[in-house]
């Protein structure tokens, strides 16, 4: 057997890096990109550079025919069509390098909306639900620019709850033409697209999706909404008058529109990470500049302790959700060649993997999204009151951020998310928690290990991410007991769990990324990558007692809450360290080299 195959053989299913040990070579990290992968990253840089960055302004003020032409121009160099089928004139790459085509076209502030849109929910819902009739017709198109796409899930009274959407669609006399009635709102490409996927309930109750095209009898728009941010990004309303929609437009099986609407949004968040931290690189290169060339008191601000600790923490958490970033996309893209060998076609493969790992991918969304508000918040106050001038872009880029973490899923809704489908894997029997949490309360019991310390090298991290996990296994068995069906209504509790994990997860992953590169480059040659590592696990550590304890002092008292709270101090408890210092090593980095550079 070979190593590959090993590895598959041993690869984890989602959420069980909750209960099982990873090995860092075992996990695919940045530096691993091939050399095709890294040119295919120079090229999504260029086109920023050269076609978008400098006429920002032009695109915020929707001029018309511009996004358009850009989306044709990004078509023609491919980026486009890069994780499409060869059959359909795509590229045929795999996901990982779809993913850095997002990552990295994602500091393009509303282009980069209008090209995840379009190449996302836009084009996605066709080629993974699509006859093949549908998607000869439409995804050649797409995938060139020739044509654009929107998606049309979201209603007034209908956000968070998609499945309480009131459109409706009834067949006409004849059985050619389905009527569809109702609105949609916040449509992205809405004011340019050609196709559109639309859900309406047929006959009132059976959620399902259409392709609708421009021009369509009974379809018009509204105006461009004037937003806080992205303000370029084309937002309009879709009215929906006895639309007359072919019956050969009805996109997947009548009823079953909920599996399109959700499975395409398991993709899209973790597409939505990607793109917001390729935000956070451009953002935070662009306060490393202005701090090196503003000065006050006879000297750049750069110099300045209170600076270098806002520059090295936007490093720290930008570094290390890109190391949860690339860890998931290759699961799924392996999970995806899994299912492709096992007979599935290519569009349930994708579909499944990214099933697989939708846990991951809403812990994802949620990190990626609080990065970059985190990032341009923090870029703002660097700038001071330049960065309020709308000469400025980290001013755009403020307004930008925003609306990340509402759209996709808000991050409260993808919080509870994480929890609700890791509590219902568990119960289904994919995910063994049950083993676990009952070790965690037999060693709690138990006298406390004071032997010797491994001196194996990251042993000492290896056991805080092992004691992290028992947190979250000590916190959620506890709540789970206590609460039992209750607990679906405290979404206080689930939040606070789900902050624990998304922490743990993410210092696990910049861990063994670390821990592989170490290997790989000498210990000497990776200390900036040991400050980022031991910061965060640090940091970490806190937050997960804290998120660990609101949770617990919410559902238990007495002799209960002293024995699981003085579970968490032991689970949590990392080593001392100087952050002070390794943040002002990761910033003069930085700052010697002018941008973010990790």
């Amino acid at each position: 057997m070979s190593s590959t195959e090993v590895k598959k053989a041993a690869a984890l299913k989602g959420g069980e890096w909750l209960v099982k040990t990873s090995s860092p070579f075992d996990e695919f990290i940045p530096e691993d990109f091939t050399e095709e992968q890294k040119m295919i990253r120079d090229m999504c840089d260029q086109f920023l550079d050269i076609e978008v960055m400098p006429i920002l302004d032009r695109i915020d003020n929707l001029e018309p025919g511009l996004m358009k032409s850009l989306l044709k121009k990004a078509g023609e160099q491919g980026l486009l069509s890069v994780a499409f089928p060869e059959e359909y004139g795509g590229l045929g790459k795999d996901f990982v390098t779809a993913t850095i085509v997002n990552d990295n076209l994602g500091a393009g502030h509303s282009f980069s909306v209008a090209i995840a849109a379009h190449t996302g929910i836009g084009t996605l819902p066709i080629l993974y639900f699509g006859t093949p009739e549908q998607k000869q017709k439409y995804i050649p198109r797409l995938i060139t620019g020739e044509w654009a796409g929107a998606y049309g899930l979201t209603e007034p009274n209908s956000g968070s709850d998609a499945l309480g959407a009131r459109t409706s669609a009834k067949l006409n006399a004849a059985g050619t033409h389905y009527l569809l009635n109702g609105q949609k709102c916040w449509i992205t490409n809405g004011g340019f697209a050609d196709v559109y996927t639309v859900f309406a309930k047929i006959d009132g109750d059976k959620f399902s999706a259409f392709i609708v095209d421009r021009g369509t009898e009974g379809f018009t728009q509204g105006p461009e909404e004037h937003k806080m941010g992205i303000k370029g990004s084309s937002t309009v309303q879709l009215y929906f008058q006895d639309c007359k929609v072919p019956v050969e437009n009805l996109l997947g099986e009548i009823g079953k529109g909920h599996r399109i609407a959700f499975n395409i949004l398991n993709i899209g968040r973790l597409k939505l990470c990607a793109a917001a931290l390729g935000g956070s690189k451009r953002a935070l290169s662009e306060t490393v500049t202005y701090a090196k060339t503003r000065e006050q008191f006879k000297q750049p601000i750069a110099n300045f302790g209170a600076i270098k600790h806002k520059l090295g923490e936007m490093a720290i958490r930008i570094f290390v959700g890109e190391s949860a970033l690339y860890r998931t996309a290759k699961w799924i893209d392996e999970k995806e060649h899994e299912l492709t060998a096992a007979g599935k076609p290519f569009n349930e493969a994708l579909l499944g993997a990214a099933e697989e790992y939708a846990i991951e991918c809403a812990m994802l969304k949620v990190y990626g999204s609080e990065t970059l508000d985190f990032v341009v918040d923090e870029g703002v106050q660097v700038h001071g009151g330049n960065g309020f001038s709308a000469e400025y872009n980290i001013s755009r880029a403020y307004r930008d951020s925003r609306i990340n973490r509402i759209y996709e899923g808000t991050n409260e809704i993808n919080r509870l998310l994480t929890l609700d489908m890791t509590l219902k894997r568990a119960m289904q029997g994919r995910l063994d928690l049950m083993g676990p949490a009952m070790g965690v309360q037999k060693e709690l019991m138990s006298i406390p290990d004071f032997g010797g310390d491994d001196e194996a090298p990251f042993a000492k991290e290896l056991k805080l991410i092992a004691n992290l996990k028992k947190a979250i296994l000590l916190t959620s068995g506890a709540a789970v007991q206590k609460l039992m069906a209750k607990i679906e209504n405290e979404q206080e509790v689930l939040m606070n769990i789900a902050d624990m994990a998304i922490e743990t997860f993410n210092a696990e992953s910049v861990l063994l990324r670390v821990m592989k590169l170490t290997d790989r480059l000498g210990e000497d040659n990776c200390k900036l990558y040991l400050d980022i590592t031991h910061t965060y696990l640090y940091d970490a550590a806190d937050r997960i007692n804290k998120a660990g304890k609101d949770a617990v002092n919410s559902f238990a008292d007495g002799d209960d809450q002293r024995m699981i709270l003085m579970g968490l101090k032991r689970f949590t408890k990392a080593e001392s360290f100087n952050t002070k210092e390794s943040r002002r090593r990761i910033a003069d980095k930085m700052i010697a080299e002018g941008k973010y550079c990790f």
